[in-house]
């Protein structure tokens, strides 16, 4: 979730901060060229007033044939000017002859920027702002006053400025605010961070306490932690919920350990007096028969009830095993009874350790092994294989017995579920669900295949290494 959430704070984030940035770096840009075009005013006010006193005109559209200190000193201010700034100034007559200009050789051009502020001057007015100049364009600015004698425009100042030092101080001034940007970006990613990391902890934390519940660690609760209030108010009620949830459990357990239990002493006793009672009729009776064995059938239901019970209450008491001399002492318990039956039972149990309750793992593969040599006729083999990989060890037990259809494997394991086809064999249908759950209490499992050419692999899978908490569980 914390992927999910924390790029949709950060893009809206980045939103904001541009939506800031972008109109400040245009404010800097433009009164970085209104500076400067302010400048220009005063320069051209400045030449217009110097100006303003020459008196030679330009007869018949000539230079004045004679002129005064005032144009002189007209000339070497634009002069100074252009050399110092590397402005390009000039006063020209109406008609376009320059009085004075610097450089001497710069003129009018007859269009563009300059001679349209020329024309917007001849009007009585001071020429319109330029456009604004951004810091890739390599643009100049230009700006006219008239020269007013007499409420007659009788000249235009004009200058045209190169605009490479306003741009690089508006590029330093861009560079400032996008260094500050990345700071306050830098520094709304930490917030998010921090603020994703508030709300979601309790989140993970209630995320790897269902895991342990899902797992089979019933008594893991959420830990208190930090938030917002509404998901305090969830974890509380998550913890209510287990609460109530293992309760239940519980007395669905002691229920059935309790029943089962209570139920084998009258069982015993009407087995008791159903053996009394055959001494009374005729040795053979198939009657007398038939309710011993359905009997006896009730007994072992009502024991693997109660191991079954007992199976989903314990505690595995895990620590580091070798599953493979486990395995191989299994195998060497069981050979008996399968040589009995006329089964061969082989194992490949090379040393291999693996995180697991020794003692219920060997319940647990003496039901897989007590399955499949049951189901497997003689002269067939069952075998027992134990192999490690990666993070897991395992044991593999296949048969050579009838197997089961796909529908049967994926009912094989439930409660009281057994073949149409193995009725006739003993057994209760607990004995798998039974290993199951000693398994799970140990974080180990069992899955079930087909085995090749016919058969039954049934895999018994344990962790290598102890349980490894999650980073963000309580």
């Amino acid at each position: 979730m914390r992927t999910r959430l924390l790029p949709l704070l950060i893009v809206l984030m980045a939103a904001v901060l541009l939506a800031l940035g972008v109109p400040l770096a245009v404010s800097v840009a433009r009164a970085e060229q209104q500076r400067v075009v302010v400048d220009r005013i005063d320069d051209t006010a400045r030449f217009a007033a110097l100006a303003q006193f020459v008196t030679e005109s330009a007869p018949g559209g000539s230079r004045p044939v004679t002129t005064d200190e005032r144009l002189e000193t007209l000339q070497t201010e634009l002069t100074s000017y252009y050399e110092v700034y590397d402005i390009r100034a000039g006063v020209f007559y109406r008609n376009q002859v320059p009085m004075a200009n610097a450089p001497t050789t710069w003129f009018l051009p007859q269009t563009g920027e300059v001679r349209e502020a020329f024309g917007e001057a001849l009007l009585s007015r001071r020429s319109h702002d330029p456009q604004q100049v951004w810091p890739w364009q390599d643009g100049r600015l230009v700006v006219a006053s008239p020269v007013i004698r007499d409420g007659d425009v009788v000249a235009v100042v004009v200058t045209d400025s190169p605009t490479g030092a306003m741009r690089a101080r508006t590029l330093r001034g861009w560079l400032v605010i996008g260094a500050g940007e990345i700071a306050a970006m830098l520094l709304a990613v930490g917030a998010a961070l921090r603020l994703t990391g508030w709300v979601l902890k309790p989140v993970r934390v209630l995320d790897a306490t269902t895991h342990d519940i899902a797992t089979g660690r019933l008594k893991s609760r959420v830990a208190p932690s930090g938030g917002p209030p509404e998901l305090r108010r969830l974890a509380a009620s998550f913890n209510e919920m287990a609460d109530h949830v293992e309760d239940v459990l519980e007395q669905q357990r002691a229920f059935v350990a309790d029943a089962s239990h209570q139920l084998r002493n009258p069982l015993s006793a009407l087995l008791l007096r159903i053996e009394l009672l055959a001494f009374e009729l005729p040795e053979g009776n198939e009657e007398i028969a038939s309710v011993q064995a359905e009997g006896k059938r009730l007994a072992r239901v009502l024991d693997d009830l109660l191991d079954l019970a007992l199976a989903e209450h314990s505690e595995a008491d895990l620590k580091v095993t070798d599953i493979g001399a486990l395995a191989a002492e299994r195998v060497a318990a069981w050979s008996p009874a399968a040589e009995a039956k006329g089964v061969r039972l082989e194992g490949e149990c090379p040393p291999t350790t693996g995180w697991a309750d020794p003692v219920t793992l060997s319940s647990a593969l003496d039901a897989v092994i007590d399955n499949a040599v049951k189901f497997t006729p003689p002269d067939e083999t069952v075998r027992v294989t134990v192999a490690s990989g990666g993070s897991t060890a395992t044991v593999r037990v296949t048969d050579n017995g009838p197997g089961l259809t796909d529908e049967e494997l994926a009912r094989v394991g439930d409660r009281f579920w057994r073949s149409g086809r193995h009725q006739n064999v003993k057994g209760s249908g607990l004995g798998l669900s039974i290993c199951r759950a000693l398994l799970a209490a140990g974080d180990g499992s069992i899955s079930f295949g087909h085995h090749e050419p016919h058969g039954l692999t049934v895999t018994v899978t344990v962790p290598r290494t102890g349980h490894a908490r999650r980073p963000d569980a309580p």
